[in-house]
C-alpha cells in the first residue's frame, strides 16, 4: 500500500511520466449522481491513469460519442489507439450501444472527458400525497342487494413514506436528464420524481382496491412488497425508468383518513352492529308475518303485532315483511300496502277483508261458521266484509230503545 500512495504522489515529480494524466472522483456519497472530470487542457492524453472507486462507472467521452466505459472498480490507463476494452460489469451491454450509438447533436466542440456515475442505491427520499386519494377499501365491505354482491367501502387516503433509487443506465440518464453537465445531484430532480412517485403510487392503489387483492386500507405499510412487486409488473414507474433510474424500494410510513372517510367508517360499524343485535329480531319478525298470513282467525292480531315490531326496528323489517306477504298471495292487485309508512289501521283493514279459509265468526256467539248458519245460537252465516247490525226493540215502560234482553234503563224485560 505505502508504494501506491508514493507512487500516486509523484505524479507531478521523477515518476510523472509513467501517467501523463491522473483522473479520479471522491466519493459521491448520497446527493451527487454524476460528475464530470477532465485535464486542463480538456483533452486525455494517452496513458492517462484514470481510477474507479466502488460504486461508481466511469464513461469515456471523446467530442460527442462515447470511447469507452467499466463499471469495475481498479485503475486503469487510457489509450486512444487500441479498441474499446468494456470491461466486465453489470453495464457490458449498455457500454457497447454507448460507444455506437452515443452522439449529442453531432457537431460538438473537441473535448474529452471522464464522467463518473454513482450506481449506489440512493436512500431516504421522502414521498407524500398533498391531497387525499380515494382507495376502495374491502375491510368494510357493503352488500348490494340488487346484484347479491359486495362492494368496497369508497374512503379518502393519505399516504406518507420513503423511496430508494439508483441509476440503474449510464446512458439513458445521460442523454435524457445529466447531458454534459459538470455536476448533477438528486435535488436536480427529486422534486419531480416525488411527484411521479406519488402518481404511481395512486395507480397501485387502484390496482390493490381491486377485488383481486382486496387489501384492507390500515393494512397498506404491511404490504411495502406487495407494492413494490405491483408497481413492477405492471410498470406504474415508467417515466422515472425512461431517465434511466429504477425505484429499489419503497415504504409507506403512515395512512390517514380524511373526516368524510372517518364518518362512513363509523356509520358502517354501527350498522353492523345494529344488523347483528336485530338479527333475531328479524327472523322473530318474518316469522310473524307467515304466521298471519297463514292464519286467517288471528289475521287482524297477527298483523297489529307486525306493525309494532316495524316500528320498534325503525322500520328496517319492512323490506322483510313485504317479501313474506307477497309470497302467500293475499294481497290484492288494488290493496293497500299493509307495511307503508307502519299504518297499524291499515293493516288491521287489510286483515279483515282477508278471506276466511276455515269459516267467519258469528256475530253473536263467536262460534265459527263453517256452514250457513251457527251450530250454537242458530243464527246466519254473516257476509265477512259487512257489518251485521242487530235489531232494536223499545222498552214498553220507558221508551228506550233497547238491543237485549233487557232495558238499560229501568231494568224492564223486553220480549
Amino acid at each position: 500500500m505505502g508504494l501506491i500512495r508514493a507512487a500516486l504522489g509523484a505524479v507531478g515529480g521523477t515518476l510523472g511520466d509513467q501517467w501523463k494524466d491522473l483522473i479520479s472522483c471522491e466519493d459521491m456519497g448520497n446527493d451527487t449522481l454524476m460528475v464530470k472530470k477532465t485535464t486542463k487542457s480538456g483533452q486525455i492524453t494517452k496513458d492517462s491513469r484514470i481510477i474507479v472507486a466502488p460504486g461508481q462507472v466511469a464513461v469515456i467521452y471523446d467530442s460527442g460519442t462515447i470511447l469507452d466505459a467499466t463499471a469495475e472498480e481498479g485503475s486503469y490507463n487510457f489509450d486512444q489507439s487500441t479498441s474499446p476494452s468494456f470491461f466486465a460489469g453489470q453495464f457490458g451491454d449498455v457500454f457497447k450501444e454507448m460507444w455506437t450509438r452515443f452522439t449529442y447533436g453531432g457537431k460538438p466542440n473537441k473535448e474529452q472527458a471522464v464522467f463518473f456515475f454513482n450506481i449506489k442505491e440512493i436512500k431516504d427520499n421522502k414521498f407524500g400525497t398533498g391531497t387525499p386519494i380515494p382507495f376502495q377499501d374491502w375491510s368494510h365491505p357493503i352488500p348490494n342487494q340488487m346484484t347479491g354482491t359486495m362492494t368496497p367501502l369508497r374512503v379518502q387516503v393519505r399516504c406518507y413514506g420513503k423511496y430508494t433509487f439508483k441509476i440503474s443506465d449510464p446512458a439513458i440518464f445521460m442523454r435524457n436528464h445529466a447531458g454534459t453537465a459538470d455536476v448533477v445531484t438528486k435535488d436536480d430532480l427529486v422534486e419531480q420524481m416525488r411527484t411521479e412517485v406519488v402518481a404511481s403510487f395512486q395507480n397501485v392503489l387502484n390496482e390493490l382496491g381491486t377485488s383481486a387483492h382486496k387489501v384492507p386500507v390500515l393494512e397498506l405499510p404491511s404490504n411495502t412488497d406487495e407494492i413494490k412487486k405491483t408497481m413492477d409488473q405492471k410498470v406504474f414507474d415508467a417515466p422515472i425508468r425512461e431517465r434511466g433510474i429504477q425505484l429499489v424500494g419503497f415504504a409507506v410510513e403512515s395512512v390517514t383518513i380524511d373526516d368524510e372517510s372517518k364518518k362512513k367508517i363509523d356509520n358502517y360499524e354501527l350498522s353492523s352492529n345494529s344488523f347483528m343485535q336485530q338479527g333475531t329480531m328479524v327472523g322473530a319478525y318474518a316469522n310473524a308475518v307467515q304466521d298471519a298470513a297463514n292464519n286467517a282467525n288471528g289475521a287482524a292480531n297477527g298483523f297489529y303485532g307486525v306493525g309494532m315490531m316495524n316500528m320498534a326496528s325503525g322500520g328496517m323489517m319492512g323490506g322483510t315483511a313485504q317479501g313474506v306477504f307477497n309470497q302467500q298471495g293475499t294481497t290484492a292487485p288494488n290493496a293497500v300496502d299493509p307495511f307503508a309508512n307502519n299504518n297499524n289501521v291499515q293493516v288491521a283493514a287489510v286483515a279483515a277483508q282477508a278471506p276466511v279459509k276455515d269459516g267467519v265468526p258469528c256475530h253473536k256467539c263467536g262460534t265459527m261458521i263453517t256452514g250457513k248458519f251457527c251450530p250454537e245460537c242458530g243464527e246466519p252465516k254473516p257476509v265477512a266484509t259487512e257489518e251485521v247490525k242487530e235489531e232494536t226493540k223499545k222498552c214498553p215502560e220507558c221508551g228506550a230503545e233497547v238491543k237485549g234482553k233487557f232495558c238499560t234503563e229501568c231494568g224492564t224485560k223486553v220480549e
